[in-house]
């Protein structure tokens, strides 16, 4: 069952990997068919500029959860290193705790918006606003079972050491600026 629902989530990520590269995808050609049309036939696709904003709205927000999974969000650990494990356990408690609370107001914002944008049609391409903001539904959920998961890990001790530590170490630094970030310099 374990193996099941593991299949099933690295499967749900896949499609939202795929689903951003889409959107970029979409973004560029729209973008770019654009301009080539504006400069060499003094004309346009009128819904090219809002789909593409459209695209790029989803897109952030499809990105965010999948660098959620992968721990790539931007991090500083300066004063985590210097901690205990217990003081790194309570640092984590924190601040996943605070995220937990904002992925809460992220989906009651969206379902109070939710009446507002479903009536609220695009100018151009005449769809329901709640197709652009209704990603706040899928982004607040999996986001926030993200922070109860890590929560729940942290709470029946299930966590590892290395874990306590949410932040990727940058690509591309070189030995000296490993050394100098790690204070061994």
């Amino acid at each position: 069952m374990q193996n099941l629902l593991q299949a099933l989530i690295d499967r749900f990520f896949r499609l939202l990997e795929w689903l951003v590269v889409v959107c970029m995808v979409a973004m560029v050609a729209m973008v770019f068919g654009n301009v080539l049309l504006r400069y060499l036939f003094n004309s346009g696709i009128t819904i090219s500029e809002e789909m593409s904003r459209y695209c790029f709205i989803w897109l952030t927000y499809i990105g965010a959860m999948v660098a959620m999974r992968e721990g790539a969000h931007l991090g500083v650990d300066t004063l985590i290193q210097h901690l205990g494990i217990k003081g790194r356990k309570v640092c984590l408690f924190i601040s996943e705790t605070l995220m937990l609370m904002c992925n809460l107001l992220f989906l009651v914002g969206t379902w109070k918006m939710h009446g507002l944008q479903a009536t609220n049609v695009s100018p151009v391409v005449g769809i329901s606003m709640i197709w652009v903001f209704g990603i706040g539904y899928v982004v607040s959920v999996v986001m926030g079972t993200m922070n109860v998961r890590v929560l729940w890990r942290l709470a029946s001790g299930r966590i590892t050491e290395q874990e306590l530590v949410q932040v990727v170490e940058a690509e591309g630094l070189t030995d000296i600026e490993k050394a100098v970030a790690e204070g061994r310099a």
